[in-house]
């Protein structure tokens, strides 16, 4: 629904028609912008594409363990001397010829070259399928993260706008105090200042809003100008953790899981094979052959020679057609090092990807270590900062009624205000915050998937 919407939007755009109304009934959800980010991320559609060359390349190195099979022909004309079969003698002359053969070759040894360089290619086609596994959940947590940002944002507006009002509020109830001669007119020249401020603080929350919303589009490959409004997901933030798993669990998930390391232990399996690949070549390649085939000769008659042609079909169905089989050898003996260099290149390939397989391992110990640690803070903050709220909303309207009492001054009120205010948006902050950080356990651990998205 949301995907039709967003085209129409498109459209209306293109023929300057202003499509702010179109989403005035729906807003852009979080499961729907990440379904969004995955139909049209770049990255993601440029590994999908590598996935099909690989799987061909994959294919194809199997069939190279199969026979080869090709036909190849001539037709032409030779004109002077030349051995005919047909005459058993040398002719001088134009003579015509045409050719067909079918050529069969089948590798019988070559140092098991075909057979590592099949199992690299399955082992390449194994790591870009884990690596697409791997960038899939890599769009999913940048298009989390940039979705709670702006979902932050527009709450930090939204606690801005109530700001505001409630600083006008007072600042009309401190105006009429003045007029009755019941406060300092300061109050109100200090009111009049916290109004101001306050409208600065939600133009600028507009303005982060606004510069966060084209960074989803552009995330999410949306066009920027047009206009849209983001769903607040319904996600139980005060779940309990008994389904969490504990941090020893998560080193064993994500070793097991995690798409990056995976496709790192394949290329260190592919590096192998072609290293394997690459030592054959020192042995003897070994060949099975055969050719089938015919051919056709006419000879064109001159006044010092008269030709005996025989038919088309005796020539070539009969008298010319031969098979030829056999098996043929090459032996490598001298190369200019060319071999030698091939395989210290390829061995080289194998032990970087070794070191590579032991420092993906190590980042992934490090992300999961990381993302748990980072949860468990946010965890703490989140608990810290709803207790901050409720303690600054009681000690605001507190305050408040002490001052309309007469009982404590403006300055009093204005850092209640400010405090509660800026609690408020610590609560805020660290409600988003906790909620990416459980999006991050699943991404280090490499369980993130779009189907478990709530």
């Amino acid at each position: 629904m949301i995907m039709r919407r967003i085209v129409l939007n498109v459209l209306l755009a293109s023929l300057g028609v202003l499509p702010s109304l179109v989403f005035a009934q729906d807003k852009l959800t979080f499961k729907e912008a990440v379904k969004i980010g995955l139909d049209k991320n770049l990255i993601l559609n440029q590994e999908k594409n590598n996935t099909i060359t690989s799987t061909v390349n994959k294919t194809s190195s199997l069939l190279q363990l199969t026979p080869g099979v090709n036909i190849e022909g001539n037709a032409g004309r030779n004109d002077g001397n030349s051995f005919n079969q047909q005459q058993g003698q040398v002719v001088n002359g134009v003579l015509d010829f045409m050719g067909v053969n079918i050529n069969a070759t089948m590798p019988l040894f070559n140092g098991l070259n075909n057979i590592n360089a099949y199992r690299q290619a399955a082992n390449q086609n194994e790591a870009q399928i884990q690596l697409v596994k791997r960038t899939n959940q890599d769009v999913i947590r940048d298009v989390a993260n940039q979705f709670l940002v702006c979902l932050l944002d527009q709450q930090l507006l939204n606690i801005q706008q109530k700001n505001v009002e409630t600083q006008r509020q007072q600042y009309d109830q401190i105006k009429e105090q003045v007029a009755a001669g019941s406060r300092a007119e300061i109050d109100l020249y200090n009111q009049e200042y916290q109004v101001k401020n306050a409208e600065l603080l939600a133009l600028r929350a507009s303005n982060t809003l606004k510069n966060d919303k084209i960074i989803l589009a552009q995330t999410i490959q949306l066009d920027p100008t047009v206009p849209f409004e983001l769903a607040e997901p319904e996600w139980d933030i005060n779940r309990s953790d008994e389904e969490m798993a504990t941090l020893e669990e998560l080193y064993s998930m994500a070793l097991e899981r995690r798409g990056d390391l995976a496709s790192a232990r394949y290329t260190q399996k592919s590096s192998e094979f072609g290293y394997r690949a690459s030592k054959g070549t020192y042995f003897p390649n070994v060949f099975l052959f055969a050719q089938y085939g015919s051919q056709y000769n006419y000879i064109h008659p001159t006044p010092e020679f008269t030709a005996t042609n025989r038919r088309f079909d005796k020539q070539f169905f009969e008298d010319n057609v031969q098979l030829t089989y056999g098996v043929s050898f090459t032996i490598p003996l001298f190369t200019g090092l060319q071999t030698r260099s091939t395989a210290v290149l390829n061995k080289m390939a194998y032990e970087n990807s070794k070191l590579e397989t032991e420092n993906t391992q190590i980042i992934v110990k490090s992300d999961v270590l990381r993302a748990y640690q980072n949860y468990q803070d946010a965890k703490a903050n989140f608990e810290a900062t709803s207790a901050q709220l409720r303690a600054a909303e009681i000690s605001y309207n507190l305050e408040k009624e002490r001052y309309a009492l007469g009982i404590s001054d403006i300055v009093a009120l204005t850092l209640a205000t400010q405090n509660y205010t800026r609690a408020k948006s610590d609560f805020a902050s660290s409600k988003y915050t906790l909620m990416f950080q459980r999006i991050l356990i699943d991404y280090a651990s490499g369980t993130l998937k779009f189907e478990d998205i709530p």
